[in-house]
């Protein structure tokens, strides 16, 4: 009896393991190529990470307006990652450039 119940907890807890190893936060990319984010609309996961990588010449920044999150500025061929960890909208821009717009749609 006392091995069935170990077995049973066992169960549950490899369970609750698998199961929350499937809640992986996923990864996202937006690229910044013409003076635009690309993808200018993004929905993820909260706790999802967003890699920009700017594909310009010019330098560029991606800025939530609420400032919830700011890369650096970016050259050419550079990257930065930000991780979106409420639900929620999020509008950016790029500090640089205030006309490129982006949002990020997190629930």
């Amino acid at each position: 009896m006392f091995g069935n119940i170990v077995m049973k907890t066992l169960g549950a807890v490899l369970l609750t393991v698998m199961l929350a190893g499937n809640a992986l936060a996923a990864e996202h990319t937006v690229r910044i190529k013409g003076m635009k984010f690309q993808p200018a609309n993004l929905s993820v996961a909260a706790g999802d990470t967003v890699t920009f990588i700017n594909n310009d010449n010019a330098p560029h920044t991606a800025t939530a307006k609420d400032g919830s999150f700011s890369t650096p500025r970016l050259g050419k061929g550079n990257s930065a990652k930000i991780k979106i960890s409420k639900s929620g909208a999020f509008d950016y821009f790029c500090a640089v450039h205030p006309r490129m717009k982006g949002k990020i749609v997190s629930n």
